[in-house]
């Protein structure tokens, strides 16, 4: 009852946050990184949350940096590199024929192949 919002643990406000965008019942919900920082047992409950969600004809915009997530949740995807969608589509079209979609999206943005570390031109300068 006298506990801030922001006094709370990053997982418990992530799931305030998303209890207060459902309160409307939106036709679409967007998230910014849903899963991120969010224990094990937060994580599976926002999932539920939001597999039911998009079961009842709603649809679910979200953002993520962890591709093995959005395979497993997402049955469209898009790809932003630089700030311009670089491929979108379905799981199996944004693939193509590489391995997994992280293999995708690392050729995708410019990265694929750099594995040594050496080089960060990928990341753009601030020049």
């Amino acid at each position: 009852q006298h506990k801030l919002v922001v006094d709370y643990s990053t997982g418990m406000r992530k799931k305030i946050g998303l209890a207060a965008a459902l309160l409307h019942n939106p036709e679409v919900l967007f998230l910014d990184e849903p899963f991120e920082g969010v224990d094990p047992v937060s994580a599976q409950t926002i999932r539920g949350v939001l597999e039911r969600y998009t079961r009842s004809g709603a649809t679910v915009v979200f953002s993520s940096h962890v591709m093995e997530l959005v395979e497993s949740l997402c049955d469209w995807v898009a790809v932003m590199a630089a700030g311009r969608i670089t491929a979108r589509g379905t799981l199996a079209q944004v693939r193509g024929d590489a391995p997994s979609l992280q293999s995708a999206f690392l050729e995708l943005v410019g990265a694929g192949g750099r594995d040594d570390g050496d080089s960060l031109d990928w990341l753009g300068g601030s020049r």
